[in-house]
């Protein structure tokens, strides 16, 4: 890319008010660092291409230039997930900009967001599951702390439903493995105590008694689960160990750890689960939010009543 092509930058009023707006993400909403890095974009974004359309500070700003520049998104393929998002962002900008008497009026106060289209998720059946676990077990035979830490990844997550995010944030402290539970930091930095069974256990057993401490370094610090370099994993890395066992599982959907949240929740209503037991593990703050799985469930009821009733 050379200078010509490189996008303009913000002009300084975007910059200064963004960062003001950060600021109180930050200090006075503690909103996590992957919210804050989202609205910062959405709303350098828009207020840029409102400034190139005249706009000198955020007061000039109109209700026609934000519903425009949406607009233009939603022209280039922008999904429509990510608009409801940046609408979100919008929203929650100029209300805090009217608040610290920044505008004089609120232009997003109108900002609808296009509804979004709620597709099922893609889950695993239960043998599915059971094959990408047993996968994990049989590598982890060979005592790798890699492999024992994969194979603790796995189970945890399918058994628990944690976030990816949860998960890499769990310390060691975290595990109390005479209850089997977890203790989870969740969205709004709210905590949960989720269970976990004996499967779960005993991999988590085999990791931190044989495999954390072969990677443990001074950089390791309390975190449960470790890179091969001893520091505290991340998300792209379980991601990929996620990833890299259901490549052995045939059939089996090419899901993240996200898709195993999914079919852990889906399992647990396919067995008889209470639907708020179910939100309540899962930190779901909204029971709408659980109801997914209800279709999920209802949708594989459906297939199987069409292959096995004769009159279906």
């Amino acid at each position: 890319m050379t200078d010509r092509d490189a996008p303009e930058p913000p002009p300084e009023w975007v910059t200064a008010v963004v960062a003001d707006f950060t600021g109180h993400l930050t200090a006075e909403r503690d909103r996590s660092p992957h919210t804050i890095r989202a609205y910062r974009g959405d709303v350098t974004a828009a207020l840029t291409w409102c400034a190139r359309d005249g706009s000198t500070g955020p007061g000039d700003v109109t209700l026609t230039q934000l519903r425009a520049w949406l607009g233009s998104l939603a022209a280039s393929g922008t999904a429509r997930t990510t608009l409801s998002r940046r609408s979100a962002s919008l929203r929650t900008f100029f209300a805090w900009a009217r608040r610290t008497s920044r505008v004089d009026t609120d232009p997003a106060l109108r900002l609808a967001a296009p509804k979004r289209t709620r597709t099922l998720p893609d889950v695993l059946t239960r043998e599915g599951a059971g094959a990408v676990l047993d996968v994990a077990a049989v590598a982890a035979d060979d005592e790798d702390p890699v492999h024992l830490r994969n194979r603790a990844v796995l189970e945890v997550l399918y058994a628990t439903g944690v976030r990816v995010g949860e998960l890499t944030g769990l310390d060691v402290d975290d595990v109390d493995r005479d209850r089997r539970v977890l203790l989870v930091l969740g969205k709004g930095r709210k905590e949960r105590t989720v269970p976990f069974g004996l499967p779960a256990d005993e991999a988590l057993t085999a990791w931190l008694e044989r495999g954390r401490p072969a990677l443990a370094t001074g950089e390791s610090g309390p975190a449960l689960f470790l890179g091969r370099r001893g520091r505290r994993i991340d998300p792209r890395q379980v991601r990929q160990v996620v990833h890299e066992l259901l490549s052995h599982v045939p059939d089996a959907p090419d899901l993240g750890p996200h898709g195993l949240r999914h079919s852990a929740a889906t399992h647990l209503l396919e067995g008889g689960a209470d639907l708020r037991m179910v939100q309540e593990l899962l930190g779901h703050a909204s029971l709408a939010t659980t109801q997914i799985y209800t279709h999920v469930s209802l949708d594989r009821l459906r297939r199987s009543y069409e292959q096995a009733h004769p009159r279906a």
